[in-house]
């Protein structure tokens, strides 16, 4: 692609900004505060637009605009009920995260458990960050680079882990958070225009639901091999949303993060609107490709970056590319962070050094980003193999995330879940997952994810029941007692309504696309 120097000054000036925001943001860290939780310090609005911006990646504009051809916007399903789902973390998961002022996700099972459960988590969490959700994010950059500039894969992987490493090892959560600031707004923008120039080509948005009607059905038969509604409404897409937004590191720490409860609260909600505007910018562009140019996808991860190939002007095309890239640094810096904080206060601190001073845990917090990014490169092209980048980070999540999202769900509403039941459910999570998808080859994942679940539920209630133990008081902070929880949320009209609002909005988008 020849750019015009309009688009140059727009690419680069975007890598300036950001390079610059992530320097200003990340001076001074000198404990580990400010460098895994910005010091606690963040404001609603920002939690909201970081969660956003962490969120999406390549998994989307490559990933999941890839799967709008196969799956036309069914695939928005992940995004619609994931609204849902921040709604109901923020009113049932946070406020028991943020009255305990816990660092990381692994931490509340030890609080609340015992210290078997934490470790399980921590090892899980640190496999799939590295070999599934870095590297995938790490893949579909430098696959779009290349459909676009013609960049060897190689090249552009190592190009965007240079960059990300970077500014993520030197300014940790707090320059992740304020870059996200930049990168969210240049995503969001960007994705806008992408949409209405594709539907200026198309011929505006009645043509394109008269030529791809069959693509605008959100809620597919039983039977569908991806997608069936079951599984959507029901069964494991809950499991993977419950399990993303409310147990996940890399999500939650933003909100772990925030200045007090109802900042957290706020944050969350915030991204939920927005999530619902999410498919409009990347679903219907990959819908926008297969009506345009359905001949020519050898491959539909390929779906969006050929659209800003083939349509887009001189003079926009700069200013997609930085957020198409926007999109690949937010995910990717807050997964190398969240990977980093993980590693160094769950396992370094946790059982290696226990006194280690705060500048200590800032290097090795700096030193376990870099190791884990470029493994994450080093892994990345492997994904060639596979057919769907989407696809791959569905399957390989499932392999986790039922066991994770079980012992979570039993510590938070259940009082009698038990830490051997907690360490038994963790030990057998990948028994299960592996062995439900070896027992049901021709089940759907979210089917595989539900039924898994369902098992890993059996042994939680069982050994609990067997194996009763006194329940265990969590630790609260000061602020967590000025502040009750449920007189906050029984007398905040405003969160109920805005709350309510995001349930009465997905309903409606899934009764209007039907």
């Amino acid at each position: 692609m020849n750019f015009s120097a309009l688009d140059t000054c727009a690419f680069v000036g975007y890598f300036l900004i950001v390079a610059f925001v992530a320097g200003v943001a990340g001076r001074r860290e000198r404990e580990a505060a400010d460098y895994f939780l910005a010091g606690r310090n963040l404001p609603w609005w920002v939690i909201g637009v970081s969660l956003i911006a962490s969120s999406l990646s390549t998994e989307h504009f490559v990933g999941m605009a890839g799967s709008s051809v196969d799956f036309g916007l069914a695939i928005a399903s992940y995004e619609w009920m994931a609204a849902i789902t921040l709604v109901v973390v923020a009113r049932w998961f946070l406020p028991k995260f943020l009255s305990m002022g816990i660092t990381t996700m692994p931490q509340y099972l030890e609080e609340r458990f015992d210290v078997r459960s934490r470790g399980f988590l921590a090892f899980y969490m640190i496999l799939a960050y590295v070999f599934v959700a870095m590297a995938t994010v790490l893949f579909g950059g430098g696959l779009a680079l290349q459909t676009i500039f013609g960049l060897p894969l190689g090249w552009g992987i190592t190009m965007l882990a240079v960059f990300a490493g970077a500014y993520t090892a030197y300014g940790g959560l707090k320059a992740v958070v304020w870059t996200d600031l930049v990168q969210g707004a240049m995503l969001v923008l960007g994705g806008a225009i992408t949409t209405v120039v594709g539907l200026r080509a198309v011929g505006g948005w009645d043509v394109l639901r008269h030529r791809a009607g069959e693509k605008f059905h959100t809620v597919l038969p039983l039977d569908h091999p991806e997608l069936p509604w079951f599984g959507v409404f029901f069964g494991g897409l809950w499991v993977a949303n419950l399990f993303y937004w409310g147990c996940n590191q890399f999500i939650t720490q933003r909100t772990l993060a925030a200045k007090d409860v109802r900042q957290g609260l706020y944050g969350a909600v915030f991204a939920a609107y927005i999530k619902l505007i999410i498919p409009f910018i990347i679903v219907i562009p990959g819908i926008i490709a297969w009506t345009l140019y359905s001949e020519e996808l050898t491959r539909s991860d390929m779906a969006y970056p050929l659209l800003i190939q083939r349509l887009l002007p001189s003079g926009l095309t700069g200013l997609i590319c930085a957020a198409l890239l926007a999109a690949i640094m937010s995910s990717l810096d807050s997964m190398l962070n969240s990977s980093a904080t993980i590693f160094t206060v769950d396992i370094y601190q946790r059982h290696l050094r226990p006194a280690a001073s705060q500048a200590k845990l800032i290097a090795v917090g700096r030193l376990s980003t870099v190791i884990f990014l470029v493994v994450a490169a080093a892994w990345a092209p492997v994904l060639l193999n596979f057919e769907r980048v989407f696809s791959y980070i569905q399957e390989f999540w499932g392999l986790v995330t039922p066991g994770v999202a079980v012992v979570f769900l039993g510590g938070l509403f259940w009082r009698r879940a038990t830490a051997r039941a907690a360490a038994w459910v963790m030990a057998l999570t990948l028994p299960a997952t592996v062995g439900v998808k070896l027992l049901t080859p021709g089940a759907t994942f979210l089917d595989q994810m539900w039924l898994a679940g369902l098992a890993l539920i059996f042994f939680m209630v069982l050994i609990s029941r067997l194996s009763p133990e006194p329940e265990r008081e969590l630790a609260m902070t000061e602020s967590a007692r000025e502040i009750s929880t449920t007189a906050l949320l029984g007398r905040d009209w405003l969160f109920d309504i805005l709350c309510l609002g995001v349930a009465v909005l997905t309903v409606a988008l899934f009764v209007v696309f039907f």
